[in-house]
């Protein structure tokens, strides 16, 4: 059985906490199915102010939805389309303050403001991307990219 630790501490400290979760939830299994949809789960348990938790798999140079925790979401999504395609084609992290100011924002969610989207890339290939909607804009900082990306390279060992 598993149970989510009380994050306490700095910001980067809670993260720090997280990311140990993930590993603990990670360790001994092999499915990528299983292992995203706990580390969505994780997410969304941990993340203040959000509204979407979940990725997109690369699928023949489409992304196709995975795992998820929020609303019914858009299915497939073209990369170089919106928030999600872009950081795919580009393989860099996207931290979108204002959606709406987004050329292309695909809108699946009307209540989102501010989205994070974190590449997944493994062995030189893009897996696909982990996608965090919230509906306060300018949510996501710095810190909450930099440990992010650690919190990707830690599920990329897994997949």
């Amino acid at each position: 059985m598993f149970t989510v630790e009380m994050y306490k501490g700095t910001k980067e400290e809670k993260y720090i906490t997280v990311q140990k979760q993930l590993r603990a939830l990670l360790e001994g299994e092999s499915n990528q199915i299983a292992n995203l949809s706990n580390a969505s789960s994780l997410l969304n348990q941990f993340l203040e102010k959000t509204n979407w938790v979940g990725f997109y798999l690369n699928e023949r140079d489409e992304l196709v939805l995975g795992p998820f925790q929020g609303l019914p979401a858009c299915v497939r999504i073209p990369f170089g389309k919106g928030v999600c395609g872009t950081a795919a084609s580009e393989r860099r992290t996207m931290r979108i303050e204002d959606v709406h100011s987004f050329p292309g924002h695909i809108a699946c969610d009307a209540a989102s403001q501010s989205e994070i989207v974190v590449p997944i890339v493994k062995d030189g290939q893009l897996l696909g991307v982990l996608d965090i909607d919230s509906p306060v804009k300018a949510r996501f900082d710095q810190i909450d990219q930099e440990q992010l990306e650690k919190f990707v390279e830690i599920l990329t060992e897994y997949l």
